[in-house]
């Protein structure tokens, strides 16, 4: 099975599900994208993560983290091996003294997880062919999206992204800019 890397594009608010948000991973190599919804815990994690800020208190995942490094134990890798009824199944590739065990996770705390530990997170095709969402511009383009991380964006520049993803029924790309706009208009 050939493993496909994935990396974090952002987070955004979820219109679909109160209060949960959509994690939003990356093909490093195509413009496709899996995004995956979960709770405000986990992305609340994760943006924490992705910023290097601790807070006062640690947060489970940190927990988690302080724990397996006491007890040496690395988690090699992130998995996400499948996506059934509409959830990402995901797997902790963990190595002690040389043994490697393989764990089921959530996929949200999985990549908390891989964030903390500087692990790569990978999928496989079928995932991608079963769940994937093709932007249909190169987000690496000045006027493409620049992936999903919208906060550079103005509100003129995130409309005409949200109509060109429903010109190119990109619905998910669209509901994600929409609710960007919202918030950047709340602000």
């Amino acid at each position: 099975m050939n493993k496909i890397v994935l990396e974090v594009i952002g987070l955004t608010i979820s219109h679909p599900q109160n209060g949960a948000y959509a994690l939003v991973l990356g093909d490093k190599n195509t413009n496709l994208k899996l995004p995956v919804i979960i709770g405000s815990v986990e992305a609340q994690s994760i943006a924490m993560a992705l910023e290097n800020q601790r807070c006062r208190r640690p947060l489970t995942h940190d927990l988690f983290k302080a724990f397996a490094d006491n007890y040496r134990i690395n988690v090699k890798e992130v998995m996400i091996s499948c996506f059934i009824n509409g959830v990402f199944h995901s797997q902790l590739v963990c190595e002690k003294d040389g043994e490697t065990t393989v764990f089921d996770a959530r996929t949200s705390d999985a990549v908390a997880l891989a964030l903390r530990f500087g692990c790569p997170i990978y999928t496989n095709q079928q995932v991608m062919d079963e769940a994937g969402v093709m932007l249909n511009y190169d987000v690496n383009d000045e006027e493409g999206s620049q992936g999903c991380d919208f906060k550079e964006r103005s509100i003129e520049e995130l409309k005409e992204m949200m109509e060109r993803a429903v010109e190119e029924e990109d619905y998910e790309l669209a509901s994600m800019l929409r609710d960007e706009i919202k918030m950047k208009e709340n602000q």
